[in-house]
């Protein structure tokens, strides 16, 4: 780790390009941008199809990115001086994504930045470089020191303006960024690739189980639904053989031990992700907010009973009762509809489906592997 130079430990990374010796110099944030301005105090209408607004909610987490899910204007008096423009950086200033920053980029359009955010202008520096600087390990230490003095984290732009950082010269800058806005351009290609296949993968759902024929069914009368059994939290550890689904999308720890065996479907019972369905390609505990299927009716496969609940998974979401801790009753839950065809058509929509989900894994492990080389670079490439 670099120290000052009274120290006597030069201020230079631990991985640099090889026509680089000199060391970096500390300064802040205030010292190599202006402005420091809050946005618009507005609220949010319908896309005018010219004036957008970005709101924090609009930065994407993993990417840092503009997002166009949610496009929205600013309702009131527009003023130029709210419009983000080139080399500006936008920085979330309260709530639990203080610390979040986006880098303007011009396909992202007229934009003006909501009151939650701060911008500042890059000036002496390259701004890719900065922003980049804003996603490594010391400055999430930094905003999480700087943020956690009350109880709604928050950091204004006096003190964003003091964040301390090691900058080399322009040129080095220049190399890093420019390796960097490379990788950060082949996350996105690969986030757009795992994007599309969903899509894909939904277009065909659709097809193909809107045309199947065959005998009907209640999943009540197919499968046996069963409840999972509470592990309390102390018993459980963040890595292990097994893992605890209990309610969400994610396991929520670990275990010594397991109650479902491989090959099992299980669905989310309670919770906001209450009716989420899962495929388990190995034996899990399944705790008290998870509900597994273990099959009685010869007639259907496994996994093509999963392929058709996936399908339906908003429509088993809609069948959640409750509003502090929603939860899907088991009676409601064995009244869906199973078609069943042939077993020979229950095969051939697995291997089909089987596929497109392996693509799409393979495609995930890859986008994995950009984010820890990434995150590699971050470590060593910055003081």
């Amino acid at each position: 780790m670099a120290q000052d130079k009274d120290l006597k430990t030069p201020n230079i990374p631990p991985l640099r390009f090889p026509d680089f010796t000199d060391e970096w110099k500390k300064v802040t944030l205030g010292e190599i941008g202006i402005g420091f301005n809050y946005g618009l105090n507005a609220p949010a209408k319908e896309y005018d199809g010219m004036n957008k607004y970005i709101r924090i909610t609009d930065i994407e987490e993993s990417t840092g990115a503009y997002s166009e899910a949610d496009i929205v204007s600013p309702n009131g008096k527009l003023s130029d001086e709210y419009i983000v423009n080139n080399n500006d950086i936008l920085l979330a200033r309260t709530g639990a994504s203080t610390g979040k920053s986006y880098l303007y980029a011009p396909k992202d359009g007229r934009l003006y930045f909501a009151g939650f955010l701060i911008r500042f202008n890059v000036n002496k520096a390259n701004p890719y470089f900065i922003y980049t600087n804003l996603h490594t390990r010391n400055y999430w230490r930094w905003v999480n020191i700087m943020s956690a003095r009350s109880g709604q984290p928050g950091i204004n732009s006096q003190e964003y303006s003091s964040y301390p950082l090691y900058i080399p010269s322009r040129k080095e800058q220049n190399k890093i960024a420019n390796l960097l806005q490379l990788l950060d351009e082949r996350i996105a290609t690969q986030n757009k690739i795992i994007e599309d296949l969903k899509k894909l993968k939904s277009a065909i759902y659709d097809v193909v189980f809107s045309s199947l024929t065959g005998r009907l069914a209640s999943l009540g009368d197919v499968a046996e639904i069963i409840k999972g059994k509470q592990v309390n939290g102390e018993f459980l550890s963040d890595d292990g053989e097994y893992y605890v689904m209990n309610g969400g999308v994610e396991p929520s720890g670990y275990y010594h031990s397991f109650n479902t065996p491989a090959n099992t479907i299980s669905i989310s019972e309670g919770g906001n992700s209450c009716g989420y369905i899962q495929w388990n390609n190995s034996s899990f505990w399944s705790g008290g907010h998870c509900y597994t299927l273990r099959i009685l009716d010869s007639n259907i496969e496994n996994k093509y009973l999963y392929h058709l609940l996936k399908r339906r998974e908003v429509e088993i979401m809609k069948l959640r009762i409750g509003t502090g801790l929603p939860n899907i009753q088991k009676k409601d839950l064995a009244k869906v509809s199973v078609v069943m065809p042939s077993s020979a058509i229950q095969n051939k929509v697995i291997s089909l489906l089987d596929s497109i989900d392996n693509k799409i894994k393979i495609e995930i492990n890859l986008s994995f592997l950009f984010l820890r080389q990434k995150a590699y670079l971050l470590s060593k490439m910055f003081i």
